[in-house]
């Protein structure tokens, strides 16, 4: 991926640092694959505001994304490069022998006119999808899937990937992207490939009306508010507001959000702050 840095013909394009979308080699969406998406802009279902700071934004359309790749034995041929509003990563159209055209997330390296297939005889090659152990060792793979036949859920963003660093009997060990080490059933698929677009946390806005594009709304710090509105809020002058928190008094950093004795723990060998928890 390259980087765009922009001439400050305007103040909003002075500290913009976009995209060049150099890996993109259309923008035009398969039409079959889209679906209208309503935008809730953050109400509920009376109508009022349920989440704060979201609103407006540009129409979009949503990109069907072939996340189980269940289409087994059957060779694709990348036709496209994508770009997709609904997430970081770019997406590739693959037309298979048979004629059905599908969305799938764009690997790194991944070129048009390359032939693609998932299955359990399949090379470990970028863009493929197979079972992880049928997988060696050291591979980098993502859309993971949890559960068989589940549909890929983990490392689907940006740049994102998890290694395979071991196998037991019935589990697969990965190392997340967040450094945790992670228990996965052998028998599970996921594609061979580090997601696209990895620079995408290096861009810019350059001015706010692009996070309003976006959908994005101004967001006001807590330690601005008065007290009556925030526990952060009061104060005289630029008064910090202690330890940061939500507006309902829950603790911002450092408060531990995950479930005692949840079931999945078991599957999890060390966190990613470095501490075991499976025996």
């Amino acid at each position: 991926m390259a980087l765009k840095k922009y001439k400050p013909v305007t103040a909003g394009m002075r500290w913009r640092i976009g995209n060049a979308y150099a890996e993109l080699t259309t923008d035009t969406p398969e039409k079959s694959l889209l679906e209208p998406m309503h935008n809730p802009a953050g109400r509920n279902a009376q109508g009022r505001r349920a989440m704060r700071y979201i609103g407006g934004g540009h129409k979009k359309k949503y990109r069907i994304i072939d996340f189980k790749r269940n289409k087994r034995g059957i060779e694709a041929k990348v036709q496209t490069i994508e770009y997709d509003p609904n997430r970081s990563a770019f997406i590739a159209l693959v037309e298979y022998t048979d004629g059905e055209k599908r969305y799938i997330l764009a690997p790194q390296g991944l070129q048009v006119g390359t032939t693609i297939s998932s299955g359990d005889a399949v090379a470990p090659e970028i863009g493929n999808a197979l079972q992880l152990k049928n997988m060696p060792l050291g591979t980098n793979v993502h859309n993971i899937e949890m559960q068989p036949n589940q549909g890929g859920k983990l490392a689907r963003s940006a740049g994102s990937s998890a290694q395979l660093t071991g196998k037991e009997e019935k589990y697969a060990v990965l190392k997340m992207p967040s450094g945790e080490l992670r228990r996965v059933l052998v028998n599970c698929y996921a594609t061979v490939g580090v997601v696209s677009n990895s620079d995408h946390n290096l861009q810019t806005m350059g001015k706010a009306g692009r996070n309003r594009w976006r959908g994005i709304r101004p967001r006001n710090r807590g330690v601005a508010m008065n007290p009556v509105d925030h526990p952060m809020g009061g104060g005289e002058g630029k008064a910090s507001g202690g330890h940061p928190r939500s507006r309902t008094g829950k603790y911002a950093k450092g408060q531990i959000t995950r479930k005692h004795g949840k079931s999945s723990n078991k599957l999890i060998l060390q966190r990613k702050n470095g501490r075991k928890l499976a025996k």
